[in-house]
């Protein structure tokens, strides 16, 4: 299993939800029970506290779990309250975006469509620091520093013994766009081909001429887990800020179908890098 705590926190709430489930019990009977707020256990199974070791325990004795499986669910409560690296960076990530990276640190795949901008896990620190100047610029010079610090040490998913598949598709208008001078984005254009030569990252351009297309609702993420028991993620990133789409499984299975829909309308990798190197020799 992934020694992210965001990913231990998914699978206790799942397995204490389960527990209960198996117990004959609603959340109500549960509350009651346990002489707890109903409140604490919707917290809980929704995954938005972190909950104690020893309220764990408490829960399952309630529930009648054998004894045999309290190893395994207090082992999980306790990796769940580990701090990670981006535990350090609180101050400048949404809620909604540490949970992201969370996610993306046990990925075992990943999917992801961008309309508009480059990709953050496929940004060089100059266009990212151009991006997030543009869209924080209330935000100060210190602040845009340790976001793009952020960003660059999320990249730190490509290395690694096991890295993550990788599959990118991303609208033309998003590599035309002229982000921070000819210099900063042929820099970026070359940056996307040199990721593409990796054998675990797939880019794909869905080019300008292909018309209306499933992606134009906006960008969206999904992540895949190694273990059967995690179900995948859905990220979806608007103008209202993010969201983590957890436990809609028809969502899921829609956004699956948009991602495949759009690598059949893109060039693919070679005619996508073809275009790549077009557009760089052309700034």
């Amino acid at each position: 299993m992934s020694d992210s705590p965001t990913v231990h926190q998914r699978r206790l709430r799942i397995e204490l939800r389960r527990a209960r489930e198996a117990a004959g019990l609603t959340q109500e009977q549960a509350a009651k029970a346990l002489e707890w707020s109903l409140s604490k256990i919707i917290r809980i199974e929704g995954g938005t506290v972190r909950v104690a070791v020893s309220d764990v325990r408490v829960m399952l004795q309630q529930y009648e779990v054998p004894e045999e499986r309290f190893d395994e669910f207090l082992g999980l409560a306790r990796a769940a309250r580990e701090t990670a690296w981006w535990g350090a960076y609180r101050r400048v990530l949404s809620p909604q975006l540490a949970e992201l990276i969370g996610f993306e640190s046990a990925a075992g795949v990943s999917r992801e469509f961008q309309p508009l901008l480059i990709p953050g896990l496929l940004q060089t620190s100059a266009y990212a620091r151009e991006i997030l100047s543009s869209l924080r610029s209330a935000d100060a010079a210190e602040r845009i520093d340790e976001l793009v610090e952020v960003r660059m040490r999320r990249q730190e998913i490509f290395e690694g013994e096991a890295p993550p598949r990788f599959f990118f598709v991303i609208d033309e208008a998003a590599i035309r766009r002229l982000v921070g001078g000819a210099a900063v984005m042929r820099a970026q254009l070359a940056h996307l081909l040199e990721m593409a030569k990796r054998p675990n990252v797939t880019i794909e351009i869905v080019p300008l001429d292909r018309g209306a297309h499933p992606g134009l609702s906006g960008p969206f993420k999904l992540i895949e887990f190694a273990e059967p028991e995690d179900d995948d993620v859905l990220y979806l990133e608007g103008a209202q800020g993010e969201l983590i789409g957890r436990d809609y499984r028809e969502e899921v299975v829609r956004y699956r179908e948009n991602f495949e829909a759009l690598r059949g309308i893109s060039l693919g990798p070679e005619g996508s890098a073809v275009l790549l190197n077009t557009i760089a020799e052309s700034l």
